[in-house]
Parts: C-alpha cells; structure tokens; sequence
C-alpha cells in the first residue's frame, strides 16, 4: 500500500543521520502565537482550512513555550508585553526559530509612541520577517517554509560568539500595488 509495497524485499536504503534528522525538524515545526493585535486574525485564518498550514508540518499551536519551537509573533508590542515576550522566548527549547509578523512586530508600524516597541528584532533574534499590515496568510506560510528550507539546509540556527544569530530572511509582498483609476491633482 505504501512505500513498503514500493520497495524490493531485500532492499536497503543508505543516508546520513544529519539529513534524517533536518528532514524531520523542518517537517514538524510546532509555532507558538504571540498575537496581541489584527495580525492574530491572519494568524488564525492560515491555520483555518481555506490555507491549511497543517500541509507544511505545523498544524499543531502550543500555547506552552516549553512545547514550542516556532514563536509567531503577530502585531504590536507594548514595553509592558516586552518581558513576557522575552520570558516565553527564553523557555523555548533550542532549537527555536521566530517569525515577526506585520508591520507592527517588525518595525513598530504607525504606533511610533513610547509605548510600542519598535521591532522585537531589538529585544529577540528574528529569522523571519513578514511584511504587510496585517499579511496575507499566504506570506505566513511562505515565511513558514522559508524556515523548514533553512532546517533542510542547514538544520541548526546559526551563532556568533556563543549566541544565537538570527536569519533576517524577508519575504517578499505578493501582490503588486495598482495606480488609482483617476489621477489625482492638487490645485488652488
């Protein structure tokens, strides 16, 4: 019926454990949402079944950071929020992997006031950013597969001097903005 059935009785199969095991890390990631602003609403319509995130190996969301692996963090963040962010990221097990989701987790977005970080990029290391406010679940899920490519590839996060280095990968917008139907003319 399956691959048992494809194979020859007395055949074997010969790869590298490394390979395995990368195979298997970008195939089940488990993300953990940080959503605390519209973003989460994207969040949750990837996981709904018009986009099925469950197709590329992360259908299961852990609410508990010690079960988490991949930490989405979607919308703004406020100073007040900032250590229970870092709290959660410092009890991931490694390895982990953060996606900064929208305008608002990347870069502060249109809240530039004192009381809205401006990037957890500051605070956290991002491996990737997903423009858009809020993105489109299909950016989500690109950024998602950005990640599971890294792990094919390479398998760990990288580091620097003993610390964890962040990718800084971008996903690219998906859609291309088109000019108003009537040019619009200041006069006085």
């Amino acid at each position: 019926m399956g691959l048992e059935a494809a194979l020859p009785v007395d055949g074997f199969l010969t790869t590298q454990l490394r390979h395995v095991m990368n195979w298997a890390r970008s195939n089940s990631l488990w993300p953990m949402p940080f959503a605390t602003a519209c973003c989460g609403i994207e969040l949750m319509a990837t996981a709904c079944s018009r986009f099925d995130l469950a197709r590329f190996g992360a259908e299961v969301m852990r609410f508990s950071p010690r079960q988490a692996d991949l930490l989405i963090v979607a919308g703004r963040i406020s100073i007040k929020t900032l250590p229970v962010l870092q709290r959660i990221y410092e009890q991931m097990a490694e390895p982990k992997w953060v996606i900064s989701m929208g305008a608002c987790a990347s870069t502060g977005g249109v809240f530039d006031t004192y009381a809205v970080v401006q990037g957890c990029d500051q605070f956290i290391p991002v491996d990737v950013y997903v423009p858009g406010c809020p993105p489109r679940p299909e950016q989500l899920i690109e950024g998602v597969m950005m990640i599971q490519r890294h792990i094919e590839r390479e398998g760990m996060p990288p580091t620097t001097g003993g610390k964890r280095a962040a990718l800084g990968l971008a996903v690219q917008p998906t859609h291309a903005v088109r000019p108003q139907p009537a040019g619009l003319t200041v006069g006085i």
